[in-house]
């Protein structure tokens, strides 16, 4: 949903400033997910870390780990976390969440603003296609793989287009998983919302479990001019909001 440049508050990064281009989706999804009481956190697909950071800002105990399959992305992140104040609490490491599974590792929250087209027409530039379409990582395979390493309490936070949510919620009951928050974005009034927050728990003995369902509009009318739930939710991360 565009483009920003984005300024950490909290801490410095590249000679006394963090700024560097991100999605609006990214900063919704980090600024969004629940990190109240979480210990453990496992960033999917981290890109530049700006998810692990926006959780290391908001909770500052929680040890997070952030993983990439692309090397280039792993190295841009592994520079904004070594030089932020959080680097005791980071780690960052090239590999395919789909062999990540043999570690063993469980975590209070699995995050991640995945690919979002499936089968559409693919970009000529291969990093590009890594990026923007599921063609390494399907989204079953992430909610899949997600659940097995969740702590009993944990939950999966993921940023999809509307239609891709829609099947990753009939899909996510298919295989245990419970719909605990759901926020549907509006890019502006008169619109139709674009894209959808989702927060996935685990369906203990398939029991009914309550489910917090809102909106969030992110610019009125008047171009450029924010709501006041968007503002709230995001100024802790920009300069100039």
């Amino acid at each position: 949903m565009g483009n920003s440049y984005f300024q950490f508050k909290k801490f410095t990064v590249f000679h006394n400033c963090c700024t560097f281009k991100v999605g609006v989706d990214g900063v919704l999804l980090g600024a969004w997910a629940d990190v109240e009481g979480i210990t453990n956190v496992l960033d999917v697909g981290t890109g530049s870390g700006l998810i692990a950071l926006m959780i290391a800002q908001r909770n500052c105990t929680a040890k997070i780990k952030a993983i990439d399959i692309d090397n280039n992305s792993v190295l841009q992140a592994q520079e904004n976390f070594r030089n932020s104040q959080f680097s005791n609490r980071i780690s960052i490491k090239k590999i395919d969440f789909r062999k990540f599974l043999s570690k063993r590792e469980k975590f209070d929250l699995v995050i991640c603003n995945p690919p979002f087209f499936v089968n559409s027409l693919q970009s000529p530039e291969n990093k590009r296609n890594i990026a923007r379409h599921s063609v390494c990582l399907t989204h079953e395979e992430l909610l899949t793989n997600a659940k097995n390493l969740l702590t009993e309490e944990g939950k999966i936070s993921i940023i999809l287009p509307l239609a891709e949510g829609e099947k990753a919620k009939n899909f996510a009951q298919k295989i245990g998983l419970a719909l605990s928050r759901c926020t549907k974005v509006f890019p502006k009034e008169n619109m139709p919302a674009k894209r959808i927050l989702l927060e996935f728990i685990l369906n203990k003995n398939n029991e009914n479990q309550t489910l917090t369902e809102d909106f969030l509009l992110l610019e009125t009318k008047q171009r450029g001019i924010y709501t006041k739930e968007y503002t709230e939710l995001v100024k802790d991360f920009y300069l100039k909001m």
